[in-house]
């Protein structure tokens, strides 16, 4: 018998309820009420069920179940006893027996959790991984068709540029357009580049996720397979032993035993061989696994260091050769730029800007011969939001705002012009 003092360590529940309750069982003619006991002392602090055998008064009744702790036998409490000193008090006991018990209120989530086979966590974490590589991918396509559109742009807008460069014929502004242009030519040129950089990238994430992980994936069911096969033999040495010491309490040996017991024999060699296949197969897996994972590690290192410094040095030639090609503001006579028609007249229009319809516009009905107005227009806009622009047209014509076409370019803060 042991005292309170004899265990210095408190029950550690991991946070799993109990709740208390008794039962009444009637024993069979063997008395016995069918359960198996754990625990108990010198080494723990609880009395617990082990087994509910099948087809007995404990298993019909239904209320007892493994992992419920044993507190009392008709009353008794068995507190600090043995399991064997507990079988025999049940035992002691004719007819019917009281059973005190707390009910484990076990959550087959949390047993999970308990890391039954280290494996079958290691799967887990290599769907894990699997996902995060496919959202990787993912995210790494989208990003380089926006970058292959960004860099269509500035190509586009270097095309823009240049033709305007060529066709300008003031030296100074024909030159700052085209320094322009060949700036946006060569972050097209750097796109293309970024993107020659970052592709192999989405090769490599592929060959993990599509051959590397899904081979790792099999060797694990495999495993699995394997392990199977080995624990149902041990289930079946342990249904074969339960049987025997059954047969063996009520005196009535079985005649497997009593002929040599071959077929106990047999299951116990087959078992010691799948158990050699299990160790052989596990062993594989986590080599296997532990390659992975370091290949896991390396690679993503590899490749996040492949996208961060692409796209840094994208961005770093982007901000030189714009720093380079910085000519604002350039001077552009527009007078100078016309097609002089004889008997030609000057009309002056009013622009606004549409911020609804993302335009510049004239506004009707201010159209007039008042000569040339347009050098104040781009203070003007930038104050008021009104410009003022000029427009030749020839005798004979009518200057109608739908008749006048007008381009602004992004890059060109109040740049109008108006053939």
């Amino acid at each position: 018998m042991f005292t309170d003092m004899d265990y210095e360590l408190e029950e550690d529940k991991l946070g799993i309820p109990t709740v208390p309750g008794t039962v009444i069982l009637k024993k069979d003619s063997q008395n016995l009420i069918g359960i198996s006991i754990g625990g108990g002392a010198q080494f723990c602090p609880c009395l617990y069920i082990v087994q509910v055998f099948d087809n007995t008064p404990a298993a019909l009744d239904g209320t007892l179940a493994a992992g419920d702790e044993i507190t009392g036998v008709n009353g008794k409490p068995v507190k600090g006893k043995t399991k064997v000193e507990v079988a025999k008090m049940i035992q002691a006991v004719q007819g019917e027996v009281v059973i005190q018990y707390n009910k484990l209120q076990a959550d087959p989530k949390q047993g999970k959790s308990l890391d039954i086979d280290g494996l079958v966590k290691r799967l887990e974490e290599l769907e894990k991984t699997a996902e995060l590589y496919k959202g990787l991918m993912e995210h790494t396509k989208r990003l380089l068709r926006a970058f292959y559109e960004l860099s269509q742009t500035h190509r586009a807008f270097g095309d823009v540029f240049s033709v305007i460069g060529v066709r300008e014929p003031q030296a100074a502004a024909s030159e700052a357009f085209v320094k322009f242009a060949e700036a946006h030519r060569n972050m097209e040129k750097f796109g293309i580049q970024l993107l020659k950089t970052i592709k192999p990238m989405l090769h490599d994430l592929n060959t993990y996720l599509h051959k590397a992980i899904p081979d790792t994936k099999l060797t694990i069911r495999k495993y699995l397979d394997v392990k199977f096969e080995y624990l149902s033999y041990c289930l079946k040495v342990k249904e074969m032993d339960d049987e025997e010491y059954s047969c063996i309490a009520l005196g009535d040996p079985l005649y497997r035993v009593s002929t040599g017991n071959y077929e106990y024999r047999l299951i116990l060699r087959c078992r010691q061989e799948a158990r050699a296949r299990f160790a052989k197969m596990r062993k594989d897996v986590l080599e296997k696994i532990e390659l992975l994972d370091q290949k896991h590690v390396q690679d993503i290192v590899f490749q996040l260091q492949r996208f961060v410094s692409g796209m840094s040095r994208y961005y770093d030639d982007c901000y030189a050769v714009l720093k380079e090609a910085d000519v604002f503001p350039i001077e552009v006579d527009l007078s100078r730029t016309m097609i002089n028609y004889s008997g030609q007249k000057l009309l002056k229009a009013t622009a606004y800007w549409d911020s609804t319809h993302k335009a510049v516009l004239l506004k009707e009905g201010v159209l007039d011969p008042q000569g040339d107005a347009y050098g104040y227009y781009n203070d003007t806009l930038s104050l008021t939001g009104w410009g003022v622009l000029e427009i030749r047209a020839g005798y004979g014509q009518t200057a109608e705002p739908d008749g006048v076409t007008m381009f602004l370019a992004g890059y060109l803060e109040g740049f109008l012009t108006a053939p």
